[in-house]
């Protein structure tokens, strides 16, 4: 059996899972009002509504999982998919799996609602990036680590769903947490001799990705984002507000 043949075959699972995961969360984007937006007696367009960007998002992931589906079944991927053994399942991959799963898990539900979106955002990229990019065990480890210790703390210490809109020292926390696992990223890298592009950039395309995507929410298509009192995004809106937009109107 070819690595390719195990790839497909997961691939195939994986296309599945994606588009169960778009079609629920596209079921629950079409309660949101799209074509009347209206909110609070004040009219509104389409391209205001809040429904825009998850609709698009998760259109775009299920028409990916669809191709990636279609890809695995032509490539013989459907033929044997019920076997771990043909799947390649080992126990690697099993830690491997449980990994991505806890670090999800733990982004979705206790640092999105509780901690700035931009923070822990680049905690979840660089993460995924470091962990799973070069196949190193400790790489993945630590990364799996410095995501579950920030989401335990917002969990216990700020679990109250009213705490969640203030700003607290959680943000203070993932943001340690960040700038640790960058620099364990490089200081690892330098030791084992893997320093290459991907290492380089990983902080980079970290930080600017939710900046620009908040940004762009928040500023361009007028969407919720997620925490407005996060500890970045705040100074981020306030400054906008106070210092840009008089400064463009000329007053």
């Amino acid at each position: 059996m070819t690595d390719r043949t195990i790839m497909r075959r997961r691939d195939f699972w994986t296309s599945i899972f994606l588009i169960v995961v778009s079609a629920f969360f596209l079921y629950r984007t079409s309660l949101i009002p799209f074509f009347k937006a209206d909110a609070a007696g004040v009219q509104g367009a389409w391209f205001n509504s809040a429904a825009l960007v998850p609709f698009g998002i998760f259109s775009a992931l299920l028409l990916l999982a669809f191709v990636l589906l279609a890809i695995a079944v032509k490539d013989g991927g459907m033929v044997g998919a019920l076997s771990a053994r043909a799947m390649g399942f080992t126990r690697s991959e099993a830690e491997r799996l449980a990994c991505v799963a806890l670090i999800l898990c733990a982004y979705i539900f206790a640092l999105v609602p509780r901690t700035d979106f931009i923070a822990c955002s680049a905690l979840l990229i660089t993460a995924l990036i470091w962990g799973f990019h070069s196949g190193n065990r400790t790489a993945m480890r630590l990364s799996a680590l410095m995501i579950l210790l920030p989401s335990a703390y917002a969990l216990i210490v700020h679990f109250p769903r009213d705490q969640w809109t203030k700003p607290h020292d959680d943000d203070i926390i993932v943001l340690i947490a960040f700038l640790v696992l960058t620099a364990l990223m490089f200081l690892l890298s330098r030791r084992l001799g893997i320093m290459g592009r991907v290492v380089r950039i990983t902080p980079v395309i970290a930080v600017l990705t939710p900046l620009l995507l908040v940004i762009a929410m928040a500023f361009g298509f007028r969407q919720n984002v997620p925490n407005r009192q996060g500890l970045i995004f705040s100074k981020i809106e306030y400054h906008y507000y106070v210092t840009l937009k008089p400064f463009w109107s000329g007053n």
